[in-house]
């Protein structure tokens, strides 16, 4: 039952679709372990009351957890710099359904000219490995900045982020003392950037941009671009889940490496 919930991860599947495609694909069904010839696909209510369980007992927070602990065991220990960065995850703002009424845990936000509506991943990102160490969900009109200080883990000796994250000196002095500030610098109406500033945001870039791979992991190749449940709880469990496979993308090739070794 869990590979059938990584399945609807990685191939945007809901529950009755997660069910015909196992009745389609043998490829799916070898990966599951189901032969035909002995059992059924679990039917859709049964995928759906897993997730409902998984939701219940917040098992989202501990397979992240392990995940990461495997991944620490295998060479992918965390480094001392942290890279903090969200993106906005869309939810329906149509009120064409039963209740007539948005999401009432989702709120709008504006970036740039266009206005969002949805919910905000924040993550901390490993400078050196890529790895997701902590994940956090909250609605689309919570700033980036609110809530850096869960995003660090307290080790750090440098944080990079946007210009989201200007000005906040402090609370990284708080939350990782030993770390130095180096998201980006932001200009203003009264205070254009000089150009060595602008060099100084460039080399952060550099850096900084490592997380848009995690976001290109989430969006472009699992599809998680769309809120997939109703109320931000789901959606949080539904993230973290994300998030835990995202990091076994992003380190499979060491993973695969070590396998090798192993086993010559």
């Amino acid at each position: 039952m869990l590979r059938i919930h990584f399945l609807q991860h990685w191939f945007e599947l809901s529950d009755p679709g997660a069910e015909e495609a196992l009745y389609d694909s043998r490829a799916m069904r070898h990966f599951v372990g189901i032969d035909l010839g002995r059992e059924p696909v679990p039917d859709e209510t049964t995928i759906c009351k897993f997730r409902h369980l998984m939701e219940a007992r917040n098992l989202g927070d501990e397979l992240f957890r392990i995940v990461n602990v495997y991944l620490e065991e295998n060479g992918m220990k965390l480094s001392r710099g942290t890279i903090v960065d969200a993106t906005i995850i869309n939810a329906p703002s149509a009120t064409k359904n039963k209740d007539r009424k948005r999401d009432p845990e989702m709120r709008q936000t504006r970036k740039g000219n266009q206005w969002y509506f949805g919910m905000k991943a924040h993550v901390g990102v490993d400078s050196k490995t890529k790895m997701i160490h902590t994940v956090v969900a909250t609605a689309a009109n919570v700033h980036d900045s609110q809530v850096l200080e869960d995003l660090l883990h307290g080790e750090e000796t440098r944080v990079w982020g946007d210009s989201a994250y200007a000005g906040q000196k402090q609370v990284i002095r708080e939350h990782a003392p030993n770390a130095r500030d180096f998201t980006q610098r932001k200009s203003s109406r009264y205070h254009k950037l000089s150009e060595a500033e602008r060099a100084r945001n460039r080399n952060k870039s550099k850096v900084w941009a490592k997380a848009e791979h995690v976001f290109h992991v989430m969006k472009r190749q699992f599809g998680f671009t769309k809120a997939r449940y109703r109320g931000l709880d789901k959606n949080a469990h539904f993230l973290i889940v994300n998030c835990a496979l995202i990091n076994l993308v992003m380190a499979r090739k060491r993973i695969l490496r070590n396998l090798r070794v192993s086993c010559a």
